[in-house]
């Protein structure tokens, strides 16, 4: 009976559970949004990227290219060069600094009657030592670059002579002072396109390997370009010699872009047809090379490159040489 008392005892109703409070439950941490990454900058002549846009103006030169003018100051130091053939069978450069400008640029020469349909579409300013009347005057009209004469007075305190080279393969230009001074001026639109994370260079994604470029500009003129398979980069060579800047260093290039093009007489001056003309080419770039076709439709429009598909060439980022090459000359890739 005792333990039947016990058990009895200990029978009763369990005693309820207490509920959590609302207190007691935790709160989800919201996840935090990702920052996206901010889109690079990068140079507009160059595609190299940069830590901040280059708030300043192209600064263009007619560059000597005749042997008593060699070596050059500043072609080391170029985004883009343009080759083009003159008189005797020669050739001249229009050089387009604006990433990096050296404080002297030279030999200065004189315009061409080409130049304006080169220079039109960087803006900025172009520096030469005058030139015949009419190809003077077609240079100062075109309205979207400055020009920069060598004893016309206005600019004359950013020349001198000087340098290894005698007369007239010593006019030297104060580049950097000049872009310094014209911070005012828009700096330029890209010319070409480039590859980036997203984008391949065309040559490598529809073209084929390529080591040696052999161009001849007329019959005593010739330009080599081999690429280096290490570094992907052409260096350049004249007559079968290298080409060396004011340093001793051989010049080089990420791109060489090869242009086929008309030449007319102007007077006693070869004139390279652009504005309105089109024509074959290739570009060479990471020791692999793509056949293309050039077009530009006016002076203010950047040179326009398209591959058989129609679509624009894109190039390596960094320095590109466009070798301007007559019809009656030659180019070959090898």
């Amino acid at each position: 009976m005792v333990a039947a008392g016990l058990l009895t005892a200990c029978g009763g109703d369990p005693e309820p559970s207490a509920s959590p409070s609302p207190s007691d439950s935790e709160t989800p941490t919201p996840t935090p949004t990702p920052t996206p990454e901010p889109e690079p900058i990068t140079a507009p002549l160059t595609g190299v990227e940069v830590a901040a846009e280059i708030q300043l103006p192209a600064i263009l030169a007619k560059i000597d290219d005749h042997p008593d003018a060699r070596a050059q100051f500043g072609l080391e130091a170029t985004d883009i060069v343009y080759e083009e053939l003159v008189e005797g069978g020669l050739t001249r450069y229009v050089a387009v600094w604006h990433s990096n400008v050296p404080q002297q640029i030279g030999p200065v020469r004189s315009i061409r009657p080409m130049d304006p349909g080169i220079a039109g579409p960087f803006g900025g300013m172009i520096a030469f030592s005058g030139g015949q009347p009419h190809f003077v005057a077609a240079m100062q009209a075109v309205s979207t670059s400055t020009s920069v004469i060598h004893g016309g007075g206005t600019y004359d305190a950013y020349y001198s002579r000087g340098g290894p080279h005698a007369a007239p393969h010593n006019v030297i230009l104060q580049a950097a002072q000049l872009q310094a001074d014209n911070a005012q001026l828009a700096p330029p639109q890209p010319q070409f396109a480039y590859s980036d994370d997203e984008t391949t260079p065309t040559s490598q994604t529809t073209g084929g390997p390529a080591s040696q470029l052999a161009l001849a500009f007329s019959q005593g003129q010739s330009r080599q370009w081999g690429c280096d398979a290490g570094t992907g980069r052409w260096a350049r060579g004249q007559q079968g010699v290298a080409d060396l800047d004011a340093n001793g260093n051989q010049l080089t290039a990420a791109n060489v872009v090869v242009l086929r093009v008309q030449v007319i007489p102007n007077g006693n001056i070869p004139q390279t047809m652009l504005e309105g003309y089109s024509g074959e080419g290739f570009v060479a770039s990471g020791c692999s090379w793509v056949p293309v076709t050039w077009s530009k439709p006016d002076i203010a429009t950047p040179i326009q490159i398209v591959d058989a598909a129609g679509q624009p060439v894109v190039l390596t980022p960094g320095n590109t040489w466009v070798e301007l090459v007559p019809n009656e000359g030659s180019a070959s890739v090898s």
